[in-house]
């Protein structure tokens, strides 16, 4: 045990560490990688802003007894009450509500302008191509693995890479008996939320679809939710992109 913390102790444990035969090192990513991985922290931070626009008209609104069904592209509905003459609405409430609409009319301007950076970048991306042929990896997701993983090789398994993602059960195994939980949720948050949700799209259409996956999905949900699954799923389409990036294939329908 070393005692006392100091710079002369971390430099310790770091050489320490560094000469350990089995550490995992973070590969060093190049500046083009980086610019990608910027463009999604952008789109996601205004994403979430638009969300948070949404909510606050749909609260507002709803005082005044308009309502809408749920999603962005319902609140164009609730908007649209606004400008008839037979709006409950006081003037004084919709200059606030108007404020309100333009800046979320000006996040939806850049979000699709940062859309169109980012499918330009998966054009001249080999990797983002080959990973957009994955069922359930669209050009967000293809482009945020492709910038992220920039060596496959620093992985040993597909599986090494599912639990580098957190897409794998938390384990609590002692004296010989296995003990799995629910997923450890470690590692880069943003690429598992993409994976999940593309695993939930694809999930809809596999329970009717004849192949091997189709099989494999119905067969889990005779006894598991269908979140379980769709986490199965994505766990599933991680290790699959590790093995296109790391064979420099396409994906194959099974």
């Amino acid at each position: 045990m070393k005692r006392q913390k100091n710079d002369m102790a971390d430099a310790e444990a770091i050489c320490e560490a560094v000469n350990r035969p089995n550490m995992h090192f973070v590969a060093i990513k190049s500046t083009d990688q980086q610019a990608v991985l910027m463009l999604h922290r952008a789109r996601d931070l205004l994403v979430r802003q638009r969300t948070m626009l949404i909510n606050a008209l749909r609260a507002y609104l709803a005082e005044f007894g308009i309502v809408a069904a749920r999603g962005p592209h319902k609140i164009r509905e609730l908007l649209i009450h606004l400008q008839d003459d037979s709006c409950s609405v006081p003037e004084v409430a919709q200059s606030a509500l108007q404020s309100l609409i333009r800046q979320m009319d000006g996040l939806e301007d850049e979000i699709s302008r940062l859309d169109r950076e980012i499918r330009t970048w998966h054009r001249q991306s080999e990797a983002s191509q080959r990973l957009a042929t994955i069922p359930g990896v669209g050009v967000l997701t293809a482009t945020a693995l492709a910038a992220t993983v920039g060596d496959p090789a620093l992985f040993r398994s597909a599986r090494q890479f599912a639990a580098w993602l957190g897409l794998v059960p938390r384990q609590n195994s002692s004296g010989g008996k296995e003990r799995l939980g629910r997923i450890t949720k470690m590692g880069d948050a943003y690429l598992r939320k993409l994976l999940v949700i593309g695993a939930t799209a694809v999930l809809r259409r596999a329970i009717q679809a004849q192949t091997r996956t189709g099989e494999w999905v119905r067969h889990l949900l005779e006894s598991k939710p269908p979140r379980l699954v769709s986490v199965a799923l994505a766990n599933k389409t991680a290790r699959i992109a590790w093995a296109i990036l790391a064979k420099g294939e396409t994906h194959r329908t099974a």
